[in-house]
């Protein structure tokens, strides 16, 4: 966090409050905490009477304005002193710049003051043409021509009076251009009025049929969501499209293109310019057009452009985020030995057993696809790793020959019931990532590579959480777009997200990796490694407070992380709560009023329920503390996650061409975006649930009605084979077939899914054919591309609006 310096913290604390809607001793005491090193999840968790009860999305809010207002207010106070070095700051001037509430305001009012590079105007008034300029424009009356005439100096460049009055025109262009307030004004005007259009590039057609959908396409500025934005600017970067955008719907003209009127007079009557048939009107109204051709048009396309991406990188990272806290947050099996399969066909199935602590107690490889078809001997080979481990789960990588072996573990469950074994399909995006990680040679040394992977998969089933925090955010594959982000903002969206998820959660100090303590509130990369080689070389931690014994892990590190650690089995029964240490006399008070010892009043819900909590109330902690303190003490530890629950998909159906219009199937969802949520009903082809088909009332956002890692149930239809695509429905009374894909109620402001699905393709296979590389068909996406970005490279967006 930036420290506030010389900034006005006061005002940037008002500011946001005021944003917020709460009070600013509220904002102020958060502000004041991140400053002095707490993190998001440890202030909303244990520091909820400082910021009277600020959550951690209104905290992460702060955190973000924060760093926003103060970047500002550095950039403010670099153009302040540019200004005033240059000896040209007034009063006037300076209260305008005080003023500026946005970098991009900011800017527009340090633009005629920035250095730059020699300009044609600069040109001109060196060469003695600004009285020229400025007479022209004060007094219309004057012929221009005779004029300019008195400016003519070969000396200086100007050579006639028409070379006079074009440095004129660039001294009044440049001019129009910096306005900061005629600016602004066209800039909003143009946002509200103005759209985007893509064509094609000549000749790109074929090779960019993926962007067909925006071969003739124009859409409001206002009105372009995201995955669209997104899209559209790839295909220009693929250079498929030409982009232009446009002011407003263009008024045909009889000079070189639409004339957008009504901005050219808004410029003319910033400046007084009206053409009533003087001398110079015509010449200054020739001047405003050619200054909004040549200059203001083309600098409000440029901040439009970035306005676009901004906010669709702003939808597609809160997309991401809100996707990689459910994938996160998704029920975990527990401590249940499991058998982790990692499909191929020509390099086998890759298998692994974790014992119920995540441990890797056996590995192996089996062939019982084409072309070794050893069937028998893999499923022989398989029973005897579960009974030997008292296996109870088999995880199932969800990658190519993910149908074939999960028959396999079918026949083996059919063959062995006595085993008792539930088998799941798991995503194993991300897994090859985690293989071939430097981490991954630590926690594993000397297993091959290639075994790495079910290892991660069968673990991922025991504790999602655990396990997926060994890998960079950005490889699991649950965003849109995200080779299109911005790094930094993607980078700081999705670590927040997996603080969060951590610290609510809880980590188990005893058993955690180092990647999942790195995660914890005040625990660095360096200081969880010598956490764990502490635990290492003296067995487990007894109570939190010998923590403090660890190398580096001060007074500071100490509040922060303790109350997220948990010591299950330890000396203290507190220690395996979330009550934070600072917080056991309170605790102790209420063992001395209940009479109770520690240990029987945790879980004691008729006793903790009789204890006032204001009777606890001291000026160290508060009412929402002490309140908290007796729900924790009633379910001590609780794991905030669903129940884990499995899918079944059907059974005869493992292609898409085993599909047909009106099967209902059940499914797990995969991804969630703004248009809709792609499902895996087993076919190695996600289908698509577009929001028009989610309820029979409007959705707003498909994450309202799902998320990912829900299991549920859709109806089929239509069934694209060529160009595998699948369009599913959660209203399973829907008509199917190919003309019923609008399901009836449409959502407001689109087109039914079966105009819009063009373009829109399922999540499609791994680049490069995965790991193995002799993977085909059903592909889990890959690590360096997201399912979703990897579908809708493939085959473009929905619901283009054609002009």
């Amino acid at each position: 966090m930036t420290t506030p310096g010389s900034i006005e913290v006061g005002s940037i604390e008002g500011r946001i409050a005021e944003e917020l809607g709460v009070r600013e001793r509220q904002v102020k005491a958060a502000v004041e905490l991140l400053d002095s090193g707490s993190t998001v999840p440890f202030i909303a968790r244990y520091r909820k009477e400082a910021t009277e009860l600020l959550d951690d999305a209104q905290l992460r809010t702060i955190e973000e304005r924060l760093r926003y207002l103060r970047e500002l207010e550095e950039r403010r106070t670099a153009i302040l002193e540019s200004v005033r070095e240059q000896g040209k700051l007034t009063e006037e001037l300076e209260a305008r710049i005080r003023g500026a509430e946005t970098k991009a305001r900011l800017e527009d009012v340090y633009l005629p003051y920035k250095p730059k590079r020699r300009t044609k105007a600069q040109v001109a008034r060196e060469a003695g043409l600004e009285p020229l300029a400025e007479g022209l424009l004060g007094d219309p009356t004057v012929e221009p021509l005779a004029a300019a005439a008195a400016f003519v100096d070969a000396d200086k460049g100007v050579t006639d009076p028409q070379a006079a009055l074009e440095g004129a025109r660039a001294i009044l262009t440049e001019r129009f251009s910096e306005d900061a307030d005629l600016i602004g004004e066209l800039r909003e005007r143009m946002w509200g009025r103005g759209r985007l259009v893509a064509k094609v590039r000549e000749g790109k057609e074929a090779a960019g049929a993926k962007f067909a959908d925006y071969f003739d396409f124009a859409e409001p500025f206002t009105e372009l969501p995201s995955h669209r934005v997104l899209a559209i600017l790839r295909g220009e970067k693929e250079e498929v499209l030409d982009l232009v955008l446009e002011p407003e719907e263009p008024a045909e003209s009889a000079g070189s293109g639409p004339v957008p009127s009504s901005y050219e007079g808004i410029v003319a009557r910033r400046f007084q310019i009206t053409d009533r048939g003087r001398p110079a009107d015509k010449w200054l109204t020739d001047t405003v057009r050619w200054a909004w051709r040549t200059r203001i048009l083309v600098h409000l396309g440029i901040d439009l452009r970035l306005r676009l991406r901004t906010a669709a990188e702003d939808e597609a990272v809160n997309v991401f985020a809100a996707n990689l806290r459910d994938l996160l947050l998704a029920a975990p099996a527990g401590t249940r030995a499991t058998l982790g399969l990692d499909p191929g066909f020509r390099t086998g199935v890759k298998v692994a057993v974790a014992d119920t602590t995540g441990k890797v107690v056996a590995t192996d490889v089996i062939y019982p696809h084409v072309p070794a078809n050893k069937w028998d001997e893999a499923i022989t080979k398989l029973a005897g790793l579960a009974k030997q481990h008292a296996v109870e789960l088999v995880a199932i990588g969800n990658g190519t020959a993910s149908r074939e072996t999960d028959k396999l573990a079918g026949e083996l469950i059919a063959r062995h019931p006595e085993l008792k074994l539930t088998k799941v399909m798991v995503s194993e995006a991300g897994a090859s990532v985690y293989s071939a990680s430097q981490y991954a040679s630590q926690e594993l040394p000397g297993m091959d590579v290639s075994l790495r992977g079910a290892v991660s998969i069968a673990r991922r089933l025991q504790d999602p959480l655990a396990e997926l925090v060994k890998i960079d955010p950005k490889s699991i594959g649950v965003g849109q777009y995200q080779h299109d982000l911005s790094e930094t903002k993607l980078s700081r969206s999705l670590d927040a997200v997996v603080e969060d998820c951590v610290n609510g959660v809880g980590v188990d100090v005893n058993t955690a990796s180092v990647p999942l303590l790195s995660r914890v509130s005040g625990i660095s990369a360096s200081l969880a490694e010598n956490i764990v080689a502490h635990r290492d070389s003296n067995g487990p931690f007894a109570s939190r407070s010998a923590l403090r014994k660890v190398a580096r892990l001060g007074p500071k590190a100490y509040e922060q992380c303790a109350g997220f650690l948990r010591i299950r089995g330890g000396d203290d029964p507190l220690d395996a709560s979330s009550v934070h240490p600072e917080a056991y006399p309170v605790v102790r008070s209420m063992v001395k009023t209940s009479g109770q010892e520690v240990a029987s009043l945790i879980g004691n819900t008729a006793v903790l329920r009789s204890l006032r909590p204001a009777d606890f109330v001291d000026d160290t902690f508060g009412l929402p503390t002490v309140t908290d303190i007796l729900k924790e003490l009633e379910k001590p530890g609780r794991d905030p996650r669903p129940a884990f629950r499995t899918a079944t998909f059907k059974e005869g159906v493992e292609k898409i061409s085993d599909l047909s219009a009106g099967m209902v199937l059940e499914g797990v969802v995969t991804n969630v975006a703004a248009f809709g949520a792609f499902v895996d009903v087993g076919v190695h082809q996600d289908g698509l649930v577009h929001v028009s088909a989610m309820s029979k009332t409007f959705v707003k956002d498909p994450r309202d009605v799902v998320k990912p890692g829900d299991i549920v149930k859709v109806k089929v239809l239509d069934v694209d084979i060529p160009r595998k695509r699948i369009a599913l429905t959660l209203r399973l009374d829907d008509e199917a077939g190919p003309q019923a894909q609008g399901g009836g109620r449409q959502q407001r402001g689109t087109r039914p899914p079966q105009q819009r699905q063009g373009g829109q393709g399922q999540r499609q296979g791994r680049a490069g054919g995965g790991r193995g590389g002799d993977r085909g068909g059903r592909q889990a996406p890959a690590p360096a591309n997201s399912a979703m970005a990897d579908a809708l490279r493939r085959a473009g967006l929905l619901d283009p609006k054609k002009r």
